[in-house]
């Protein structure tokens, strides 16, 4: 038995004597960056592995979560891990083996640390199932995309339907909480076709749904060179509000539906701008009031790494007012909003005001607001981008 498998039947969560409860949780992302081929939706950092990279960036990650925790200090308890990518099922159960021994060795896990592994059908297995079920695994994040063969040879997806449904049927059967992502508003794309890859994935029975509107990123390959006959997202969209809030899915953020209230507690840590230690190449973090992101560049960051240094090549610091605005946008991203009272006594009455102002001449329609908060109503949330630059 793995050592870090006796450990996690063991601990006790809260209550082990490791943990200092005066330090503040963390979230920890790792960001995994291969793929078996590069999506031209695609923007973020992610590479085919070449001969040897796949233990070198194990090696490297190791270093970096070395190096950071000289500077935060140990242990670390965590709130939330989230393994992400890329593609985080491209390592083999071996070398998961080792990427959890990592985080058993660094980190100190509660009862109530959640975490979250995105995986692909094409390379999810049945070894990864076992390994992630007998850990602490959370949630199974994958990348469905869609059950519409013509779709996914669209997107240039790894997999097709059969592989799709076979992982599905797979993480339904292992017991693991799973969550499926697709994407609407592909070219072609009818509400018909949408509704038939939503309601065949839920009858997989997941507790947990993200949903993209196909964007057209600068960096990607089709940044380059867009594909033809994209239309406005807003019908599929509107209408997925409307199927899932039947099914009893619960919208929690712009992207995001949750059954029987298991949303993402990771996710949420973005949107309340609460810390996140990011590691790996291309990973982002937020420290102390300080966003940093790393090289995204593997043989940067191990260069980085060799030499002892943090591989981080971006900082920024937001200004008072700058932090306020953001916050604002980042609450209303979710369907509690801006906590009011929170809210001034984090960033000023006045900085709250600030932000009222700016909303005060859009339509009603468009916001639930309490005495305690203000958030977007459904209608709001079709149309958030509109709403976000009045505060930024």
């Amino acid at each position: 038995m793995p050592s870090w498998m006796s450990t996690a039947m063991t601990t006790e969560g809260g209550r082990d004597c490791s943990l200092r409860c005066d330090r503040e949780p963390l979230s920890l992302y790792v960001h995994i960056p291969f793929c078996r081929s590069k999506c031209p939706y695609c923007a973020f950092y992610s590479v085919v592995p070449g001969e040897g990279e796949l233990d070198a960036y194990l090696e490297g990650l190791e270093g970096e979560i070395l190096l950071r925790r000289e500077r935060i200090g140990t242990p670390v308890p965590l709130r939330s891990v989230y393994f992400g990518g890329g593609t985080p099922t491209i390592l083999d159960a071996r070398r998961w083996e080792r990427l959890v021994e990592m985080m058993e060795s660094a980190f100190s896990f509660r009862a109530t640390t959640e975490v979250t592994v995105e995986a692909n059908p094409e390379s999810l297995t049945g070894s990864h199932i076992r390994l992630w079920r007998d850990w602490r695994v959370s949630r199974v994040s994958l990348g469905v995309q869609s059950l519409d063969d013509a779709e996914l040879c669209l997107l240039r997806r790894p997999h097709d339907s059969r592989l799709a449904r076979g992982a599905l049927a797979a993480l339904a059967a292992s017991g693991l909480s799973f969550s499926a992502d697709l994407i609407f508003n592909l070219p072609g794309q009818t509400l018909r076709d949408w509704h038939r890859t939503l309601r065949e994935v839920l009858s997989f029975g997941m507790e947990h749904l993200s949903l993209y509107e196909l964007m057209i990123e600068r960096e990607s390959a089709w940044g380059r060179c867009p594909p033809p006959g994209m239309a406005s997202g807003y019908p599929f969209y509107r209408w997925a509000q409307w199927y899932l809030a039947l099914r009893g899915f619960f919208q929690y953020e712009i992207a995001s539906f949750a059954l029987n209230r298991r949303w993402s507690r990771h996710n949420l840590a973005y949107w309340t701008r609460s810390p996140v230690l990011g590691v790996g190449p291309g990973a982002w973090g937020f420290l102390g009031g300080k966003r940093y992101r790393n090289a995204a560049d593997l043989r940067e960051y191990l260069r980085n790494i060799e030499k002892g240094k943090l591989p981080d090549v971006f900082s920024e610091r937001l200004s008072p007012e700058e932090s306020s605005r953001e916050a604002a946008v980042l609450a209303l991203r979710t369907a509690w909003g801006i906590p009011l009272r929170l809210f001034a006594l984090r960033y000023g009455k006045e900085a709250l005001r600030t932000v009222l102002a700016s909303l005060e001449t859009l339509p009603d329609s468009l916001f639930l607001r309490t005495k305690e908060q203000v958030a977007l109503s459904p209608k709001g949330m079709r149309v958030a981008n509109a709403i976000w630059e009045r505060l930024v």
